[in-house]
């Protein structure tokens, strides 16, 4: 398998760690959907990161359901997914949540890097970093409640997408996010950002 795009993606990053955390092995090819647009065109028209290359061919989008594919060839007993229900439903819970910051934090850096200064629209930007919030806060009463894994051997889908998107919010969202406002999710993502998985595939 090939894995197409960056690591400073949050989607990408958290598409190659659990590829790591199964022992799937993938190769990473390193292409922005900026600077080499047209070689990423010749991979996926589309454009899209993160794509993914199959084993015969066909090319896949969107990081949800590559965690999908990746969970059909995982060797069993091998799972970033929790057995029990409830488990599994509070694990859909953070990683919603985790997504929706990771979508607003990605639209407000878009917003900063991409549109001229004189275009940027205040009263939008306010309102996703609104969004932004809300999803911090949510999150951080839940990890207040019952932390997530951060090992290796335990750590859930929940776990490596809440500390990938907390990464990426403190990194790459200005003013920063201060791990004193989110303890719980400073220290969950500091536990998770020093395994080999995570390590191995640095966002920056």
């Amino acid at each position: 398998m090939q894995l197409i795009g960056m690591l400073d993606s949050p989607y990408v990053r958290r598409v190659a760690i659990s590829l790591k955390l199964l022992g799937l092995p993938f190769e990473h090819r390193s292409i922005s959907v900026f600077r080499q647009f047209g070689e990423f065109a010749a991979i996926n028209p589309v454009v899209k990161a993160p794509t993914l290359v199959c084993d015969d061919g066909e090319v896949l989008m969107d990081s949800t359901l590559m965690l999908e594919y990746a969970q059909l060839l995982a060797a069993p007993g091998r799972s970033l997914v929790p057995t029990g229900r409830a488990e599994a439903q509070h694990d859909l819970r953070l990683i919603g949540l985790a997504l929706a910051a990771c979508e607003k934090a990605v639209q407000i850096v878009y917003e900063r890097t991409l549109r001229p200064t004189e275009k940027q629209h205040a009263p939008w930007t306010d309102r996703v970093r609104g969004q932004l919030g809300a999803a911090l806060v949510l999150l951080e009463g839940e990890l207040e409640k019952a932390a997530c894994a951060a090992t290796s051997d335990a750590i859930t889908q929940a776990g490596v997408t809440v500390a990938v998107t907390w990464e990426f919010v403190v990194s790459m969202v200005a003013p920063p996010v201060g791990a004193a406002a989110y303890p719980a999710l400073a220290a969950h993502s500091a536990a998770a950002e020093a395994l080999p998985e995570f390590r191995a595939l640095p966002s920056h």
